[in-house]
């Protein structure tokens, strides 16, 4: 009657660990791996990041927060959130303009400095590549960090806030590369 009363202990604090753990890593917080360059030298191929799920609508996303979509039934994307609904996107002799403000990107600083005078980002603006002056509402205009490889907006159009899974907070692998993503 003890050894039952254990083991029904102990089955019963393993299913509750693996409904936590499913909970958990379904709405809260999952590991990703990071799977090509397009988000170097911010990413690395093969790094292993935390993806925060929790709260991913339009109201917590943030420009330049990393973000991971579903781009087709079977492949997600991780980029950079450039353009939020409504704002106007041009980029114009390497320089992000948004809503007709130049902005810095810091995160380019790496990539732009090794160019020698080639720009990192070719010259555009959003209805070109859209159709439309604004980014739609619940929409987003993503980018890779890696400007000369990357598969983003300025291919695939705008992404809808729908597709996002979560947005990118940790890198924990390896271990010598662990930092907070910006």
């Amino acid at each position: 009657m003890e050894k039952r009363k254990e083991v029904f202990s102990w089955i019963k604090a393993i299913g509750i660990a693996v409904i936590l753990a499913f909970l958990i890593r379904t709405y809260i917080f999952a590991p990703i791996v990071v799977d090509g360059e397009s988000m170097m030298p911010t990413l690395q191929d093969h790094e292993r990041i935390v993806l925060n799920k929790f709260g991913t609508n339009i109201d917590s996303i943030d420009r330049f927060d990393i973000v991971v979509f579903h781009a087709t039934v079977d492949k997600d994307y991780i980029k950079r959130v450039i353009g939020l609904p409504g704002d106007h996107i041009e980029y114009k002799d390497d320089t992000l303009y948004i809503n007709g403000k130049a902005y810095e990107e810091p995160y380019l600083d790496k990539y732009k400095n090794q160019m020698a005078g080639v720009p990192l980002t070719d010259s555009f603006k959003l209805e070109d590549i859209t159709g439309s002056m604004t980014v739609p509402d619940d929409q987003l205009f993503l980018m890779g960090d890696n400007r000369q490889n990357s598969l983003d907006s300025r291919e695939i159009g705008t992404i809808s806030v729908d597709e996002i899974v979560g947005k990118a907070n940790l890198v924990y692998w390896p271990i010598k590369e662990i930092k907070i993503v910006k």
